[in-house]
Protein backbone atom coordinates (compact mmCIF):
# COMPACT_ATOMS: atom_id res chain seq x y z
CA UNK A 1 0.00 0.00 0.00
CA UNK A 2 1.38 3.33 -0.70
CA UNK A 3 0.71 6.75 1.08
CA UNK A 4 -2.31 7.38 -0.77
CA UNK A 5 -4.21 4.57 0.67
CA UNK A 6 -5.34 3.37 -2.58
CA UNK A 7 -6.44 -0.28 -1.97
CA UNK A 8 -4.27 -2.88 -3.55
CA UNK A 9 -7.68 -5.47 -4.85
CA UNK A 10 -9.99 -2.02 -5.31
CA UNK A 11 -13.84 -2.60 -3.98
CA UNK A 12 -16.72 -3.71 -5.52
CA UNK A 13 -18.28 -1.32 -7.91
CA UNK A 14 -21.87 -2.08 -7.03
CA UNK A 15 -23.64 0.52 -6.20
CA UNK A 16 -23.30 2.08 -2.33
CA UNK A 17 -21.58 -1.54 -1.54
CA UNK A 18 -24.62 -3.58 -2.11
CA UNK A 19 -24.58 -6.69 -3.27
CA UNK A 20 -27.44 -8.89 -5.04
CA UNK A 21 -27.78 -11.43 -2.40
CA UNK A 22 -27.76 -9.34 1.12
CA UNK A 23 -30.46 -6.88 2.73
CA UNK A 24 -29.31 -3.58 3.37
CA UNK A 25 -29.84 -2.15 7.42
CA UNK A 26 -28.61 0.43 8.62
CA UNK A 27 -27.75 0.95 11.88
CA UNK A 28 -27.68 4.31 12.33
CA UNK A 29 -28.35 8.02 10.63
CA UNK A 30 -24.79 8.29 8.90
CA UNK A 31 -24.68 7.14 5.45
CA UNK A 32 -21.37 4.35 6.15
CA UNK A 33 -23.62 3.36 9.24
CA UNK A 34 -25.12 0.10 7.74
CA UNK A 35 -24.31 -3.04 7.02
CA UNK A 36 -25.80 -5.90 4.45
CA UNK A 37 -27.05 -9.10 6.23
CA UNK A 38 -26.65 -12.57 4.03
CA UNK A 39 -28.90 -15.46 4.95
CA UNK A 40 -28.78 -19.12 3.47
CA UNK A 41 -31.75 -20.84 2.33
CA UNK A 42 -33.82 -22.74 5.13
CA UNK A 43 -36.15 -22.10 7.69
CA UNK A 44 -33.02 -21.95 10.61
CA UNK A 45 -31.64 -20.51 12.96
CA UNK A 46 -28.63 -19.82 11.45
CA UNK A 47 -25.15 -19.26 13.52
CA UNK A 48 -23.68 -15.59 12.46
CA UNK A 49 -20.35 -14.75 11.52
CA UNK A 50 -20.27 -10.59 12.07
CA UNK A 51 -17.84 -9.74 9.37
CA UNK A 52 -15.33 -6.35 9.57
CA UNK A 53 -13.41 -5.58 7.15
CA UNK A 54 -10.07 -3.81 6.88
CA UNK A 55 -7.84 -1.01 4.93
CA UNK A 56 -6.21 0.19 7.93
CA UNK A 57 -9.52 2.23 8.76
CA UNK A 58 -9.14 4.44 5.69
CA UNK A 59 -12.35 5.24 3.64
CA UNK A 60 -11.04 3.87 0.04
CA UNK A 61 -11.82 0.14 1.38
CA UNK A 62 -15.00 -1.02 1.82
CA UNK A 63 -17.19 -3.54 2.94
CA UNK A 64 -16.77 -4.94 -0.35
CA UNK A 65 -13.85 -6.70 0.22
CA UNK A 66 -15.71 -9.22 2.30
CA UNK A 67 -18.60 -10.23 0.14
CA UNK A 68 -17.18 -12.74 -1.49
CA UNK A 69 -16.36 -14.53 1.83
CA UNK A 70 -20.06 -14.18 2.89
CA UNK A 71 -21.34 -15.58 -0.47
CA UNK A 72 -19.43 -18.23 0.38
CA UNK A 73 -20.20 -18.52 4.42
CA UNK A 74 -24.28 -18.77 3.22
CA UNK A 75 -23.78 -21.68 1.35
CA UNK A 76 -22.27 -23.64 4.64
CA UNK A 77 -25.84 -22.22 6.47
CA UNK A 78 -24.06 -19.50 8.32
CA UNK A 79 -26.06 -16.18 8.44
CA UNK A 80 -23.25 -12.77 7.71
CA UNK A 81 -23.94 -9.58 9.08
CA UNK A 82 -21.21 -7.77 7.02
CA UNK A 83 -20.39 -4.24 8.35
CA UNK A 84 -19.61 -0.81 6.85
CA UNK A 85 -18.19 1.67 9.29
CA UNK A 86 -16.74 5.22 9.48
CA UNK A 87 -13.40 5.46 8.55
CA UNK A 88 -10.37 8.24 8.77
CA UNK A 89 -11.49 10.00 6.09
CA UNK A 90 -15.27 10.21 6.92
CA UNK A 91 -17.32 12.84 9.17
CA UNK A 92 -16.89 11.65 12.79
CA UNK A 93 -14.61 8.24 11.73
CA UNK A 94 -11.53 7.82 13.96
CA UNK A 95 -11.47 8.05 17.42
CA UNK A 96 -13.99 7.62 18.75
CA UNK A 97 -16.28 7.37 15.77
CA UNK A 98 -14.92 3.92 13.88
CA UNK A 99 -15.41 2.17 17.05
CA UNK A 100 -18.64 3.36 18.26
CA UNK A 101 -20.01 2.45 15.04
CA UNK A 102 -18.15 -0.77 14.96
CA UNK A 103 -19.85 -1.98 18.38
CA UNK A 104 -23.11 -0.47 17.54
CA UNK A 105 -23.41 -2.48 14.42
CA UNK A 106 -22.88 -5.32 16.19
CA UNK A 107 -25.41 -4.65 18.60
CA UNK A 108 -27.98 -4.21 15.62
CA UNK A 109 -27.91 -8.12 15.69
CA UNK A 110 -29.60 -8.28 18.57
CA UNK A 111 -32.63 -6.12 16.09
CA UNK A 112 -32.17 -8.32 13.42
CA UNK A 113 -32.58 -11.40 15.31
CA UNK A 114 -36.21 -10.34 15.91
CA UNK A 115 -37.20 -10.18 12.19
CA UNK A 116 -34.69 -13.27 11.15
CA UNK A 117 -34.00 -16.40 12.15
CA UNK A 118 -30.73 -15.59 13.93
CA UNK A 119 -28.69 -17.81 16.52
CA UNK A 120 -27.63 -15.36 19.02
CA UNK A 121 -26.15 -18.15 21.22
CA UNK A 122 -23.33 -19.19 17.88
CA UNK A 123 -22.05 -15.26 16.73
CA UNK A 124 -18.86 -14.89 16.02
CA UNK A 125 -16.91 -11.75 14.38
CA UNK A 126 -14.27 -12.51 11.48
CA UNK A 127 -12.42 -9.79 10.86
CA UNK A 128 -9.30 -9.09 8.60
CA UNK A 129 -6.27 -6.67 9.00
CA UNK A 130 -7.89 -3.49 10.88
CA UNK A 131 -10.95 -5.74 10.55
CA UNK A 132 -9.28 -8.26 13.10
CA UNK A 133 -8.06 -5.43 15.58
CA UNK A 134 -11.84 -4.19 15.86
CA UNK A 135 -13.24 -7.86 16.13
CA UNK A 136 -11.07 -8.34 19.01
CA UNK A 137 -11.86 -5.13 20.25
CA UNK A 138 -15.31 -5.77 20.48
CA UNK A 139 -15.01 -8.76 22.76
CA UNK A 140 -13.02 -6.34 25.70
CA UNK A 141 -16.03 -3.89 25.53
CA UNK A 142 -17.15 -4.87 29.48
CA UNK A 143 -13.56 -3.06 30.66
CA UNK A 144 -14.20 0.63 29.63
CA UNK A 145 -14.22 2.53 32.78
CA UNK A 146 -17.48 4.89 33.51
CA UNK A 147 -16.00 8.22 32.44
CA UNK A 148 -14.20 6.87 29.22
CA UNK A 149 -15.96 7.91 25.66
CA UNK A 150 -17.02 4.42 25.09
CA UNK A 151 -18.66 3.99 28.11
CA UNK A 152 -22.14 3.89 26.92
CA UNK A 153 -21.03 0.87 25.04
CA UNK A 154 -19.28 -0.90 27.61
CA UNK A 155 -21.91 -3.80 28.26
CA UNK A 156 -22.78 -6.09 25.41
CA UNK A 157 -26.12 -7.68 24.73
CA UNK A 158 -24.94 -11.04 24.03
CA UNK A 159 -21.30 -13.06 24.13
CA UNK A 160 -19.79 -14.12 21.28
CA UNK A 161 -19.11 -17.56 20.73
CA UNK A 162 -15.35 -17.01 19.62
CA UNK A 163 -13.48 -14.40 17.41
CA UNK A 164 -11.47 -14.85 14.54
CA UNK A 165 -8.64 -12.40 13.44
CA UNK A 166 -7.61 -12.83 9.61
CA UNK A 167 -4.15 -11.25 9.62
CA UNK A 168 -5.12 -8.79 12.56
CA UNK A 169 -3.68 -5.67 13.36
CA UNK A 170 -4.28 -6.72 16.83
CA UNK A 171 -1.79 -4.37 18.81
CA UNK A 172 -1.78 -0.52 18.19
CA UNK A 173 1.12 0.24 20.03
CA UNK A 174 2.96 -2.13 18.05
CA UNK A 175 1.28 -1.41 14.95
CA UNK A 176 2.64 2.30 15.44
CA UNK A 177 5.88 1.22 15.95
CA UNK A 178 6.47 -0.40 12.90
CA UNK A 179 5.03 2.68 11.31
CA UNK A 180 2.11 0.30 9.29
CA UNK A 181 0.73 2.08 6.52
CA UNK A 182 2.49 5.53 6.93
CA UNK A 183 1.35 5.58 10.83
CA UNK A 184 -2.20 5.04 10.28
CA UNK A 185 -2.46 3.65 14.49
CA UNK A 186 -1.77 7.65 14.85
CA UNK A 187 -3.87 8.45 12.55
CA UNK A 188 -6.81 6.94 13.53
CA UNK A 189 -6.16 7.43 17.55
CA UNK A 190 -5.53 10.85 17.40
CA UNK A 191 -1.89 10.79 18.57
CA UNK A 192 1.09 8.58 19.30
CA UNK A 193 0.65 5.78 22.37
CA UNK A 194 3.17 8.86 23.96
CA UNK A 195 0.49 11.80 23.35
CA UNK A 196 -2.68 9.99 23.83
CA UNK A 197 -1.84 6.13 25.87
CA UNK A 198 -5.43 6.59 27.02
CA UNK A 199 -6.73 6.02 23.92
CA UNK A 200 -4.02 3.26 22.82
CA UNK A 201 -5.42 1.84 26.35
CA UNK A 202 -8.83 1.63 24.79
CA UNK A 203 -8.71 0.97 21.62
CA UNK A 204 -5.73 -2.37 21.48
CA UNK A 205 -6.53 -5.54 22.20
CA UNK A 206 -3.67 -6.52 23.10
CA UNK A 207 -3.61 -3.64 26.01
CA UNK A 208 -7.11 -5.43 26.81
CA UNK A 209 -5.68 -8.81 27.45
CA UNK A 210 -7.40 -11.05 28.55
CA UNK A 211 -10.46 -11.32 26.83
CA UNK A 212 -12.01 -14.36 27.88
CA UNK A 213 -13.27 -15.54 24.64
CA UNK A 214 -11.94 -17.95 22.44
CA UNK A 215 -9.92 -16.73 20.12
CA UNK A 216 -8.12 -17.99 16.60
CA UNK A 217 -5.21 -15.75 14.72
CA UNK A 218 -4.88 -16.64 10.85
CA UNK A 219 -1.54 -15.13 9.21
CA UNK A 220 0.51 -15.59 6.88
CA UNK A 221 4.38 -15.37 6.56
CA UNK A 222 4.52 -13.91 3.69
CA UNK A 223 2.14 -10.80 5.10
CA UNK A 224 3.42 -7.57 3.47
CA UNK A 225 1.11 -5.16 5.11
CA UNK A 226 0.89 -6.62 8.57
CA UNK A 227 3.59 -8.89 9.56
CA UNK A 228 2.82 -11.86 11.24
CA UNK A 229 5.17 -10.80 14.09
CA UNK A 230 2.37 -9.13 14.83
CA UNK A 231 -0.05 -11.86 15.07
CA UNK A 232 3.00 -14.13 17.11
CA UNK A 233 3.51 -11.26 19.45
CA UNK A 234 -0.16 -10.84 20.74
CA UNK A 235 -0.81 -14.88 21.08
CA UNK A 236 2.03 -14.64 23.58
CA UNK A 237 0.23 -11.87 25.67
CA UNK A 238 -3.10 -13.76 25.16
CA UNK A 239 -2.03 -16.82 26.53
CA UNK A 240 0.38 -15.13 29.54
CA UNK A 241 -2.83 -13.42 30.38
CA UNK A 242 -4.90 -16.94 30.62
CA UNK A 243 -6.97 -16.29 27.36
CA UNK A 244 -8.05 -19.55 25.07
CA UNK A 245 -5.77 -19.14 22.16
CA UNK A 246 -4.82 -21.09 18.67
CA UNK A 247 -2.53 -18.94 16.08
CA UNK A 248 -2.30 -20.95 12.87
CA UNK A 249 0.90 -19.83 10.52
CA UNK A 250 0.42 -20.31 7.23
CA UNK A 251 3.81 -20.61 4.78
CA UNK A 252 4.28 -18.72 1.96
CA UNK A 253 0.44 -16.88 2.46
CA UNK A 254 0.26 -13.29 1.82
CA UNK A 255 -1.72 -10.47 3.32
CA UNK A 256 -5.12 -11.02 0.75
CA UNK A 257 -4.79 -14.59 0.19
CA UNK A 258 -6.98 -14.63 3.68
CA UNK A 259 -10.38 -13.12 1.95
CA UNK A 260 -10.01 -15.04 -0.99
CA UNK A 261 -13.15 -17.14 -1.01
CA UNK A 262 -11.27 -19.84 -3.66
CA UNK A 263 -7.83 -20.25 -1.24
CA UNK A 264 -6.28 -22.92 0.24
CA UNK A 265 -6.21 -19.94 3.61
CA UNK A 266 -9.87 -19.53 3.46
CA UNK A 267 -10.72 -23.45 3.98
CA UNK A 268 -8.30 -23.94 6.75
CA UNK A 269 -10.24 -20.18 8.48
CA UNK A 270 -13.96 -22.31 7.56
CA UNK A 271 -12.04 -25.71 9.08
CA UNK A 272 -11.29 -22.90 12.18
CA UNK A 273 -14.37 -21.43 12.19
CA UNK A 274 -16.64 -24.72 12.34
CA UNK A 275 -14.92 -25.87 15.44
CA UNK A 276 -15.78 -22.72 17.09
CA UNK A 277 -19.59 -22.90 15.88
Amino acid sequence: MNSQHQPTRPPSTTPQGMDSKALRHSYGNDPQQFGELFLPEGPGPFPVVLLIHGGFWHAPYNLSLMTGLAEDLIQRNIAVWNIEYRRIEDVGGGWPGTFQDVAHASDYLQTLAQQYALDMQRVIPVGHSAGGHLALWLAARSKFPEDSQLAALSTPPYTFKGIVSLAGANDLEQVWQLNLEDGSAATLLGGTPMEVPERYALASPAALLPLGIPQILIHGDKDDRVPIEVSQAYALQAKDAGDQLTLIELPGVDHFALIDPSSEAWAITIRALQKLL
